[in-house]
This record gives structure tokens, sequence and C-alpha cells, in this order.
């Protein structure tokens, strides 16, 4: 039943199957196939389709824990409450504000592609001509009032749009399965001597950055049916998801060329990849349906961010890590209201910034600005792999040895590897000199050692705000321990 009796968000209006369209949504998977699987290709070759799945057993792995700490930590906060209970206070305020930073980042650089996609749509499809920033702006105002609306409306929302993108890559995917591909279906991408390269270790970068959203499950424990379970169900599935229909997806596309072409027609045209391919195989109904569904899938992946944002805020707000009227919840909506108006202000400002600069909305906007989220979110996984056997150690549990010390540190080591890998290859994911690559690494180390800095303060001189920090995690742990 929904509980709508105290003055803060829904409760029990998500079930499993409406907080795997949200998290879900963020990863956007028409997006991250159509404007970032052709680099794993070009990069990879017919290898690429292998790295996505590895990325899933790495995250699956890393679930395993996550989840596990989920049934005994109420806080919503995420991956901060987890850090704190796991290496402190000092951590999971750092994190925190790591989390805040890296959410916010992918988002406001996600308007980048929101506004091209949109100009490039209306423009063939409509004639209608307006300034790619025109479109982004409309786009954070669209994005803000669904995110108004309430949580479980915004959910349905994400249900449409998700099926609908997703129903068409399969549809791409089968079409060229049913017609042979370019030479007939072969499997040489799932094999050793083609995924064991040490290009396909640089794709892993852009595997991992395709997950990115799933973990946000825990963010809706306050209004999930049932959070235990609702949890870890949506955390497995959206991983599962993801990572089969993303390497089926590339995978079929290997086919539509085949592994002697495949190379040339990535690099001929990388951009327009899957149109073309969509041109070939399902007709010209498919290239305009696929340039509608890209707009509508980035602002699905954008509502389904600034969802995550404004309860992450809430969550530190609460907490007495920022000030509290920015938790305010809507007594009509239950949306974090305040936190959703001061996220589209900041957007809106970034948008406008990046367009007076007459910088370039897809290098530039999406890819330069996402960069140190996805640098940050991978920290953070790092950081939760670990809290979790130092959590369990030293609490009351019949887990066993697998959920509280062997999944977690398999996944610790896989994401370090991944961290690794993307900032030693960051050139691949931004195309920039190696001054902008520094600079996108620094911006996450600055938020750190921000984070640290703001943890000492709040130590010394706000002692009650820096003891409540996950307070409400560690009594319900007691609690439970005994």
């Amino acid at each position: 039943m929904t509980d709508t009796s105290a003055a803060g968000l829904k409760r029990g209006v998500l079930g499993t199957g409406d907080i795997l369209f949200v998290v879900v949504s963020a990863a956007a998977p028409l997006m991250v196939m159509v404007g970032v699987a052709p680099i794993a290709l070009l990069v990879g070759g017919v290898g690429a389709p292998t790295t996505y799945l590895v990325a899933g057993i790495i995250l699956t792995i890393f679930a395993v824990g996550f989840t596990t700490m989920s049934r005994y930590i109420t806080n919503a906060g995420g991956f901060y409450a987890y850090i704190a209970h796991g290496l402190g206070k000092g951590a999971g305020i750092t994190a925190a504000l790591v989390a805040l930073f890296s959410y916010n980042v992918i988002e406001i650089g996600l308007f980048g592609l929101l506004g091209l996609s949109a100009h490039d749509t209306f423009l063939n499809l409509a004639g209608i001509e307006l300034p790619w920033a025109g479109w982004a702006l409309i786009g954070v105002a669209v994005v803000w009032y669904l995110g108004f609306r309430s949580i479980d409306f915004g959910a349905k929302v994400l249900a449409v749009l998700l099926t609908a993108e997703t129903a068409l890559l399969l549809m791409l995917a089968f079409a060229v399965l049913v017609k042979g591909g370019a030479h007939g279906i072969g499997f040489d991408s799932f094999r050793p001597a083609h995924f064991l390269t040490p290009a396909n270790g640089s794709v892993l970068v852009i595997a991992f950055a395709a997950f990115i959203g799933f973990e946000s499950t825990v963010i809706y424990r306050s209004e999930a049916k049932d959070p235990k379970r609702t949890i870890p169900r949506a955390t497995y599935l959206a991983v599962a998801l993801l990572a089969v229909v993303y390497a089926f997806i590339v995978w079929s596309v290997t086919q539509a060329y085949g592994t002697a072409d495949l190379a040339s027609a990535v690099a001929k045209d990388p951009v327009g990849l899957f149109f073309t391919t969509a041109q070939t195989y399902l007709g010209d109904w498919a290239v305009a349906l696929m340039h509608v569904l890209i707009v509508t899938s980035t602002i699905a992946s954008l509502l389904a961010f600034h969802n995550a944002i404004t309860r992450y805020t809430r969550s530190i707000a609460d907490e007495g890590m920022l000030p509290r009227l920015l938790g305010s919840v809507h007594p009509r909506t239950r949306s974090p209201y305040v936190a959703g108006i001061v996220q589209t202000a900041v957007a809106a400002a970034v948008v406008t910034g990046f367009a007076v600069a007459d910088a370039d909305p897809f290098q530039q906007l999406l890819i330069w600005v996402n960069s140190p989220g996805i640098l940050g979110i991978l920290l953070l996984q790092v950081a939760v792999a670990v809290s979790v056997p130092v959590y369990f150690r030293r609490t009351a549990n019949d887990e066993g040895v697998w959920r509280t010390l062997i999944a977690p540190l398999v996944a610790a080591v896989g994401m370090i590897a991944a961290l690794y890998l993307t900032v030693t290859h960051l050139e691949l994911v931004t195309g920039a000199s190696s001054t902008v690559n520094e600079t996108l690494v620094l911006s996450v180390v600055a938020v750190c050692l921000g984070g640290a800095a703001w943890a000492l303060w709040l130590r010394r001189y706000r002692p009650q705000a820096y003891a409540a920090v996950a307070a409400d995690a560690v009594e319900a742990t007691d609690a439970a321990a005994r």
C-alpha cells in the first residue's frame, strides 16, 4: 500500500519492474548502441561484443556483495551509505560528493547529445530548424517536469520509451540474422583469439561505461515495494538484461558486414553505422524511427539520472551534509522538488555556457563532460566492493563467504583493472589532447580531496551532522544483529 501519510517520498509504489525500467533507462540502450558501440567496434573489431559480456559478468559479481549489503543497510543514500558503513564516515562523505558530482556531469553532458540528435531529427523529418542548444534547453524543461510529477509517473514514461527502443534494436538484430548477415552467421566474436587482444582491453572502458546507472537501484529503496526483495531482483535483472542485449546487438552488427568487411564499414562511417545497417536490413521506416527513438532514449536516460540525482541530494541534505532545504519534498507529488529545481538550473546554465562558447555538443559537452562522471562511478564501485568484506567482518550475519568476501574482492580486482584501463586509455573515449584528459582526471581527484576536506570540517565544526551520516543504517543493522 502506498504510504502518503508523511511529508516524504511516496512509499511502496515501485515494484521490481518499475525500478528495472528506471535504471535500465539511465543506460539508454539505443543511445549507447548507436552512439558509442561503433567506437568499440572500430577499436576492438569483431571481438568487441565479448567485452560487453565480460563487463556484465564482473558487474554481476559486484552485485552479489552490493545487494547482500542492501538487505542490512536501510539508508537510501546508496553508494555513500555503504562506503560510510564499511570504510568510515569520512570516506562516506567523500563518496557522497563524488556520487553527486558524477551523476550530475553525466546527466548534464547528455543534454549535448539530446540537442544534437533532436536538431537532426526534427530538421530531417519535419523541416524544423532550431539550434542544438534550443532543443537541449527544451529537454531540460521536459526532464524537470517529468521528474517533478512523481517517481511512479516517471517510471511509466520510462517503461514505454525503453520498450520502444529495445524493440527496435531487437528487430534490427533479428532481421540481420534472418537474412543471414553479409556472408552467413558466424561466432568469431566469441573466440579467444579475437577477444584477448590489447585493443579489446581498451574497449572494456566503453563496455563498463555502458552499464552506468544500474547501481542506482538502491537509491529507490524508500519508494520500493518490499525493498529487500525488489532491489536485488532489479539489480541482477538490469545487469543481465544490459549485458545480453548489448552483446547480442553488437554481435548482430558484426554479422551484418562480416568479419572481413567490418573494419572498413565502421571506419567509413562510424556515426552512421547503425543507420546504414537499419536501412539495409529493415528499410527507410526503421531509419526514421531510429532517429526519433534516439531522442526519446536520451530523454529517458536524462530522466533516470535526474531522479537519481535528486534522491542522492535529498539523502545527503537530510543527513546535514548539504543545506536541509535541498531535501524538501513536494507535498502533492512527493518528489524532491527543490533538489530538482537546483539541478535543472545548473544543467540549463552549463548548456547555455557551452552554446555561448560555440562548443561542440557531442565531442565537448557530451564526451568531455561525461568522462569524469564515468571515472567517478567506477571509483565508487571499487570503494563499495572493498567496503562489503570490511563491513561483514564486524557484523553478525549468516550470508556465507562467497557473498561477503570472495565475490566483492573479485569484483574489486576487476573494477580496479577497468579503472586503470579507463584512465590510461581515456583518449579512446574523449579523442582529446593529453592536457584535456589530465584535466578531466584531475577534476575527479579534486572532488575527492574536496570531499575529504568537507568531512574533516564537518567532524570538527559540526559533529552532530558528521555523526548523522548513515546513522539510520547503523541503527537498523545493530538492531538486526541483536
